[in-house]
């Protein structure tokens, strides 16, 4: 199932949005705004969390993958909501970890 949107149909569902809002609340302003339903089952894959902002939303939402490697990348990196597409962060090795294996405990 297709469930990604853009960031400008994104901004354009919610921009009567008043936050903090549930994910609910969200899909809400977006069906009254008559978002297309591509963008409005983007909106519903997201966490059930309360988001203080609609740049939160953004970072949280699966876009179009026409975008960059560095935009998915940007996404990936900014988004703060805990337990949330944690694996899809980017997480640097740790050096010594990388030269030494595993920490033995010393």
């Amino acid at each position: 199932m297709h469930q990604t949107t853009d960031a400008d149909r994104l901004r354009d569902a919610l921009t009567d949005a008043d936050f903090p809002a549930s994910k609910d609340d969200l899909v809400r302003y977006a069906e009254r705004a008559q978002a297309d339903a591509d963008t409005v089952r983007a909106i519903r894959s997201i966490p059930p969390v309360e988001y203080s902002s609609l740049s939160e939303v953004v970072r949280s939402v699966p876009l179009e993958e026409d975008r960059t490697e560095a935009d998915r990348a940007a996404q990936r990196q900014s988004h703060t909501k805990p337990g949330v597409a944690e694996q899809e962060k980017d997480t640097p090795t740790n050096p010594i970890v990388e030269e030494l294996g595993e920490n033995r405990g010393s």
